[in-house]
């Protein structure tokens, strides 16, 4: 199994805070993986991945949001992918998703209403971020919500094994990270 780790941070000091810890659970699990920056993906990666994680980014670090034709190969791509908080977000606008200013910062508690990569109940997750994706029609009618604060936490395409959450997992509940490398179809 080769996880492809796509690193949506514009400063290289992010990585050791959005890129590195999701790179230890790969270690920590023996997965082979592979990161790379979003500007330099290439079809030759998209396709040796057998699952994709887009990693989140700083609270004042939105360069991904202006560079989203460079994410078009989503919307054909059938490799589960979980995008994380940034990656979320750019993961619903290339649906059609709006964004909205939405900030939550440290820990809150999210109550997930039906299992999600093995999260169910109320959990205490990390969240940390400026904007939020919009809950309307446009989000709806492309994703199921599995839980959500004042704002969408975690979602899942109706027709696509594409999973996001605007908290950060690598944080607190690597739980979600390692399901989705194991267990997610």
């Amino acid at each position: 199994m080769m996880i492809l780790i796509i690193n949506i941070c514009k400063e290289k000091l992010h990585y050791f805070e959005f890129v590195k810890p999701i790179e230890d659970i790969m270690k920590t699990n023996g997965i082979k993986f592979r990161t790379i920056g979003y500007r330099n993906i290439s079809l030759k990666d998209l396709m040796a991945a057998e699952k994709i994680i887009i990693t989140g980014t700083s609270l004042q670090d939105f360069g991904y949001s202006e560079d989203l034709v460079l994410f078009k190969w989503i919307r054909s791509q059938k490799t589960p992918i979980l995008a994380i908080c940034g990656g979320m977000q750019m993961l619903c606008q290339v649906f059609g998703c709006n964004l909205i200013e939405g900030q939550e910062i440290g820990l809150i508690k999210a109550k997930f209403g039906k299992e999600f990569l093995g999260m169910d109940g109320e959990r205490e997750i990390y969240a940390l971020h400026n904007l939020a994706v919009k809950e309307d029609s446009n989000l709806t009618d492309a994703f199921d919500i599995f839980s959500k604060t004042k704002y969408v936490q975690a979602i899942k395409h109706k027709a696509k094994p594409f999973y996001g959450v605007l908290f950060h997992p690598e944080v607190r509940n690597k739980e979600i990270i390692e399901n989705f490398i194991i267990n997610s179809v």
